[in-house]
């Protein structure tokens, strides 16, 4: 079940819609996934924090959820009965507004409860109220007029049920953004847009696009959730990406240009002289898209052999005759 988006937001109902704007940046800016790139419920938490402001920040929702007419997620609450005879304060039999028994029925936490007028000259007989009952439940040969809102097995129906599907993306269509289209339950297919900079484990809602409610009720949602998939070069760590970029010995030895591919196309690299294997370079905004800006890509080197030779060899053996350092002093 959601949570009160009050509680999620951290601001009174009395809140106005600035501070609760203001709340929302706030909290927004500490449960972001880049700024929790080790926290696997980071996107949950992230997910539920939007939804509870796209709840609060619609004046009309609003006030639904706080007359109790929708809950957390949006969806209608059950209330209960209106009356009987298809419409609000219906009256029993047809009778005029004086003869009513009861005007409203619901069921709640306290059982069965009514409200409204009664007859004139006192309460309702014990054989009123058993035949109120036998015409709600059907039973005694008697029909709800209005609807039977309870299935087989006496409890009242639901909403419809929300579906989650797992959507499998490339790695560079999720960090570029791409259009991508998905086959609901119900057979439906619907292009949904990936956003540039979109992380693994990402959560998209579909309004009314999960399972049919019964008797009315409103469809569930559907969650899309995006699972990136794995790229032999690139590896995402929060918004920032690294690649490892391999160099050939005499590059390594004698520096020089060498072209390495980024997210939006290759760029050329100039390395210095005697560059190591393992060294880092970065190259600024060429990470992932993000809401605080795009990170940074982290290119590091490695050092590719050459095919062996007894050039190759002749070289090795002078380099460690000459050579006065230890590679490992200090471990």
């Amino acid at each position: 079940m959601a949570r009160d988006p009050y509680d999620v937001i951290g601001v009174a109902r009395t809140a106005n819609a600035e501070d609760i704007k203001k709340a929302f940046r706030k909290k927004a800016k500490a449960l972001h996934p880049d700024a929790n790139p080790k926290d696997a419920k980071a996107q949950d938490r992230f997910a539920e924090l939007n939804n509870a402001y796209e709840l609060l920040s619609d004046e009309a929702k609003r006030k639904s959820f706080d007359r109790g007419e929708i809950d957390a997620e949006g969806k209608q609450r059950f209330t209960g009965f209106e009356g009987f005879g298809g419409r609000p304060g219906g009256t029993r039999g047809g009778a005029p507004g004086g003869d009513t028994i009861f005007e409203t029925f619901s069921f709640g936490q306290e059982g069965f409860r009514r409200s409204g007028n009664r007859k004139a000259g006192g309460a309702p007989s014990s054989d009123d109220f058993f035949d109120i009952l036998s015409g709600m439940t059907g039973r005694a040969g008697g029909s709800f007029r209005g609807g039977d809102p309870f299935g087989a097995g006496g409890e009242p129906q639901s909403g419809g049920e929300d579906v989650t599907l797992t959507v499998r993306v490339p790695f560079l269509d999720a960090a570029r953004g791409a259009t991508q289209r998905v086959v609901l339950p119900s057979g439906e297919a619907v292009d949904i847009k990936i956003p540039s900079g979109t992380r693994d484990g990402h959560r998209m809602r579909l309004r009314g696009k999960g399972k049919p409610g019964s008797l009315g009720r409103p469809t569930g949602d559907a969650y899309v959730v995006i699972a990136v998939e794995p790229h032999p070069a690139f590896r995402a760590e929060g918004k920032d990406v690294r690649l490892e970029l391999p160099i050939a010995l005499d590059e390594a030895i004698l520096g020089g240009k060498v072209r390495a591919p980024t997210l939006d196309g290759e760029v050329e690299l100039t390395l210095p002289a005697m560059t190591a294997s393992g060294k880092s370079f970065r190259l600024r905004g060429k990470g992932l898209a993000s809401a605080d800006g795009p990170g940074d890509l982290y290119v590091t080197m490695r050092i590719v052999l050459p095919e062996p030779s007894a050039d190759l060899e002749g070289f090795a053996r002078v380099l460690k005759e000459r050579r006065k350092t230890d590679p490992r002093q200090g471990l």
